[in-house]
C-alpha cells in the first residue's frame, strides 16, 4: 500500500499547532510557483520593447519598470525559503528529509540573488541598450548568471531527491513527476542557448519548475491534515 511521505505529529493541541505552522510555511511554495511565472509572463507581453523570442525573462529586471521583476525574483525566492523550512518540518526523517529542503532553499537563495544582481543591458533592451550581446560582463551580471546556475542545479537536484523518496514510499506517480520535472528543463536550457538566448524555452522551463514548486507543497499540506 502507498505510504505518506510526510510525517505528522500526534493529535494533541501542540501537534495541531505544529501542523498548522508547517502548512503555513508550505504555502510559500504554493504562492511562489504561480506568482513567479504569471508575473513574468504578464511583463513579457506588456513591457514596451521586450521580445520574448529574443530575450530571457531576466532582462525584465532592467529599465524603469525593472523593479517589478526584481521584486518578483526576491519575493518568490523568500517564499520558496519559507517553503523549504516547511518541507523540512513535513518530512522530518527518512530519505531526502535533509537534502530535499536544503536544495529547495538553494533554489530560493538563487532567486533572491538573481533579483538583487541584474544582467547587463543588451540586444536593444531596455531602450538605448546596445543592439548586440555584451563583449564583456559586469560583476553584477556575472553574479546574476551564477545565481541562475545555483537555482537551476539546486531545483533539479531537489526534484531528484524527492523522486527517490516517493519511489521508496511506493508512490510511483509522484516519483515519475518529480523526475520529469528535473529532466525536462535540461533540453529546454540547451534549446534556449541554441536559439541565441531565446526566452520562449526558458518560459516553458519556468512553467514546469514553478508548477512543481507549487504542487509538491500543496500535496504535503494535504498529507499534514490527515
Amino acid at each position: 500500500m502507498s505510504q505518506s511521505i510526510a510525517l505528522t505529529t500526534a493529535g494533541t493541541s501542540t501537534g495541531e499547532s505544529e501542523r498548522t505552522t508547517t502548512r503555513v510555511l508550505l504555502t510559500g511554495g504554493t504562492v511562489a510557483g504561480p506568482l513567479f511565472i504569471v508575473a513574468s509572463l504578464v511583463q513579457a507581453f506588456t513591457r514596451p520593447g521586450f521580445d520574448i523570442r529574443r530575450l530571457a525573462i531576466s532582462m525584465l529586471t532592467l529599465g524603469d519598470l525593472g523593479w517589478i521583476q526584481r521584486t518578483n525574483f526576491v519575493v518568490s525566492g523568500l517564499l520558496v525559503l519559507a517553503c523549504a523550512v516547511g518541507l523540512r518540518r513535513a518530512l522530518r526523517a527518512g530519505r531526502g528529509a535533509t537534502w530535499g529542503p536544503v536544495l529547495l532553499a538553494g533554489y530560493g537563495i538563487g532567486l533572491v540573488t538573481a533579483g538583487i544582481f541584474t544582467p547587463d543591458p543588451a540586444l536593444g533592451f531596455p531602450a538605448g541598450a546596445p543592439a548586440g550581446s555584451p563583449t564583456t560582463y559586469s560583476g553584477h551580471a556575472m553574479l546574476h548568471s551564477a545565481a541562475f546556475f545555483v537555482a537551476f542545479i539546486s531545483l533539479i537536484a531537489a526534484c531528484l531527491v524527492l523522486a527517490r523518496r516517493f519511489a521508496g514510499a511506493g508512490r510511483r506517480g509522484w516519483a515519475v513527476y518529480c523526475a520529469a520535472s528535473a529532466l525536462l528543463p535540461i533540453p529546454l536550457i540547451a534549446l534556449s542557448m541554441a536559439m541565441g538566448g531565446s526566452g520562449v524555452p526558458l518560459i516553458v522551463m519556468g512553467a514546469i519548475t514553478s508548477a512543481w514548486v507549487a504542487v509538491l507543497p500543496a500535496h504535503l499540506m494535504a498529507e499534514c491534515r490527515s
